[in-house]
């Protein structure tokens, strides 16, 4: 799951930011991975949903501080 809405953040803490921006950071290292090897992604959308929700977890953390 690569979508994190506003709502969703508005009820996590620091450390549980932290943990999710970590499993997006790496879910986009595998989509970039799968996008070099060649092969088409099995959800296309999936690309542009997990950089959009690190940001939304970069913008919140950094607003928060």
């Amino acid at each position: 799951m690569s979508h994190v809405s506003n709502r969703e953040l508005a009820t996590m803490g620091k450390e549980a930011m932290a943990d999710r921006l970590t499993e997006l950071l790496e879910e986009l290292l595998q989509l970039r991975a799968e996008q070099a090897l060649g092969g088409t992604p099995s959800n296309m959308g999936a690309f542009k949903a997990t950089r959009r929700s690190i940001a939304r977890i970069r913008t919140k953390m950094v607003t928060t501080e």
